[in-house]
């Protein structure tokens, strides 16, 4: 009887991991897929770059300024039914978009969606933290992120098809059977486990919206506003003022959106810092490198495409490795060598040249998947393993708070970097009388290897913070103190 009791259970939380898995899929597959219809959606309603441009920044500034909102509300009241209400509302808001009449309504659809979508990345971790034990966790979180890297590595691809078949309105409908299908089975399948109501701490959430937010918008629209014009600068004071309000809140009320003991912990806190910078390196390295495969190789999108995939598959592969492995040997070491490789890899990556052989873009994206892949789901699994049992809600919105900020910060430096590079190679150049084709190629060559030499020493500083973070065994009274004061 009680052998019977123990498959069952064992079964159930795989069934569990199942739906957090087509969940994560189906966010990061919406994520890549739209980008490569944005084109197909500016011709169908005829409007200017500047509002088409919305539809992707919408989602990103919802997502990522609401994550913590979310997280804390599932500590509340339950990961079961955030997780399910994003399910359903993705999937209403994905329908609406495939019948959007004007790109204004395209707009608001996508905000709602955003909506959705934060609901079901923010609690994913602490949904996965919560059904398995300590000695099983990393290697569900492995399999968790190879659906992760399964939705950015089939995004482009399956968009590229359903949008020259299908039109751009297909990259919507098709989540709708997935998204009723996913709604209904993490209904059925994820246990409801109620939390701890608590006062909600409004204040704090509206602070830290408007901080994220505007932080976002200001490194978003940097390059293209000016870095030093009145409206950037206004923006980060504004993001930095209700940051400093947001702290002041939480340090003096009973039940704030985040409690900041959890930040005296060296291993959450050092944790989620290297997790920011693995994310701006990844996104450092994605963002440049098609421009360099289109302009200097000229490769057909199909090919480029092929070639970039190196990066998540290699991802995929490792992921669930490294996260069997965490539990075994714990994270510090994994995390360092993934962030170590990952610096090597990036290193190939700035010495490219302009040859039609491709092995060593396909070997450099290739080891930053690898190290991705080491230092993913072990970092993930020491966040989840360093929060209280009834705070996991809060340590997953965190981590994906840190991947979304990550993910900007990765385009907004990398972007700076390379076009202000660019321009002062291709003056310097210009003024020695070079040939314009041949300027353009050695500054193009120039401003990306400074751009990808940037992106390699915050992966050496990552590799560094790692190293020298705590152990999960050696954070375990802090948490027991930070249990007891939160009960």
């Amino acid at each position: 009887m009680r052998e019977t009791k123990l498959t069952t259970a064992n079964r159930q939380k795989w069934l569990i991991l199942s739906t957090t898995c087509l969940g994560a899929f189906m966010a990061t597959l919406d994520a890549s897929i739209v980008n490569i219809a944005m084109p197909k959606i500016t011709e169908y309603f005829h409007a200017p770059l500047a509002s088409v441009e919305w539809v992707v920044l919408i989602y990103l500034l919802l997502i990522s300024s609401l994550l913590l909102t979310y997280g804390r509300l599932g500590d509340m009241y339950g990961h079961k039914p955030i997780y399910v209400y994003g399910f359903a509302i993705f999937t209403l808001a994905s329908a609406l978009n495939s019948l959007a009449p004007t790109i204004g309504f395209l707009i608001g659809s996508r905000a709602l969606q955003a909506l959705g979508a934060g609901m079901l990345m923010a609690v994913v971790q602490a949904i996965i933290a919560d059904n398995f034990n300590p000695s099983e966790r990393g290697r569900a979180i492995g399999i968790q992120a190879m659906s992760v890297s399964l939705g950015l590595a089939t995004g482009p691809a399956i968009g590229g098809f359903l949008v020259s078949q299908f039109g751009w309105q297909a990259i919507f409908s098709v989540n709708i059977p997935i998204g009723i299908a996913g709604t209904v089975w993490a209904w059925r399948v994820l246990p409801h486990r109620k939390g701890k109501p608590q006062k909600f701490d409004i204040s704090g959430a509206l602070t830290i919206f408007v901080a994220l937010t505007t932080f976002l918008l200001a490194m978003s629209h940097g390059e293209s506003w000016g870095w030093q014009s009145p409206l950037v600068t206004g923006l980060f004071t504004a993001a930095l003022a209700c940051f400093l309000l947001f702290l002041f809140i939480e340090n003096r009320i009973d039940y704030p959106m985040v409690r900041l003991e959890l930040f005296k912990n060296r291993l959450f806190a050092a944790a989620n810092v290297a997790a920011a910078l693995n994310y701006l390196t990844q996104y450092a390295v994605v963002f440049l490198m098609p421009f360099y495969l289109d302009n200097l190789l000229h490769l057909p999108p199909n090919k480029a495409g092929l070639v970039m995939t190196s990066f998540p598959l290699v991802m995929m592969l490792t992921a669930p490795i490294s996260g069997t492995l965490s539990d075994r040997i714990g994270s510090r070491t994994l995390t360092s060598i993934g962030m170590g490789i990952i610096a090597v890899g990036v290193l190939i990556l700035s010495i490219t040249r302009m040859t039609g052989n491709l092995t060593p873009v396909i070997l450099g994206l290739g080891l930053v998947g690898l190290g991705t892949g080491l230092f993913l789901s072990p970092n993930n699994n020491a966040i989840m393993g360093s929060v209280p049992k009834n705070q996991t809600g809060i340590g997953s919105g965190m981590l994906a708070t840190m991947r979304n900020l990550g993910q900007v910060l990765g385009v907004a430096v990398s972007g700076a970097v390379f076009s202000n590079r660019l321009a002062a190679y291709s003056a310097h150049l210009h003024s020695i009388n070079y040939n314009q084709k041949l300027v353009y190629e050695q500054s193009f060559l120039w401003a990306l290897r400074d751009a990808y030499l940037v992106a390699m020493a915050v992966a050496l500083l990552g590799m560094l913070i790692s190293m020298v973070r705590g152990n999960l065994t050696e954070t375990t009274s802090e948490m027991t103190a930070s249990q007891a004061k939160c009960s």
